[in-house]
């Protein structure tokens, strides 16, 4: 059975970092396109970064470079989503997911976390 639990999420004031975790288990993280969507509180779920199998190329969503990085560690079957220069714009639901990548976005969903809360205070 395939899960993935994030962690990592909490309450932080403007300027600060957060660490995302993904702990994956059935399913290697090498193996799949890894990805992290987030939804704020009376909006769409929007994709945030994702990382590719094999290569480890990673995308992050234009509007979060240089703040946000994706990353994994092949070894602890886990995927990371470090956040930086958190604003309050960044509160949400953060989630990960696995499933196909196809250029910029994750075009299919085969598995989803449960997700972790974030929220930035001004």
């Amino acid at each position: 059975q395939v899960q993935l639990v994030e962690s990592g999420g909490g309450s932080v004031q403007t300027g600060g970092s957060l660490r995302l975790s993904c702990v994956v288990s059935g399913y290697r993280v090498s193996h799949t396109c890894i990805a992290w969507f987030r939804q704020a509180p009376g909006k769409e779920r929007e994709g945030v970064a994702h990382i590719y199998p094999a290569t480890g190329a990673t995308y992050v969503t234009d509007s979060l470079k240089g703040r946000f990085a994706i990353s994994r560690d092949n070894d602890k079957n886990t995927a990371y989503l470090q956040m930086n220069g958190l604003k309050p714009e960044d509160t949400g639901m953060y989630y990960c997911a696995a499933g196909v990548c196809q250029g910029w976005k994750m075009s299919k969903v085969d598995y989803w976390g449960q997700g972790t809360q974030v929220s930035v205070s001004s």
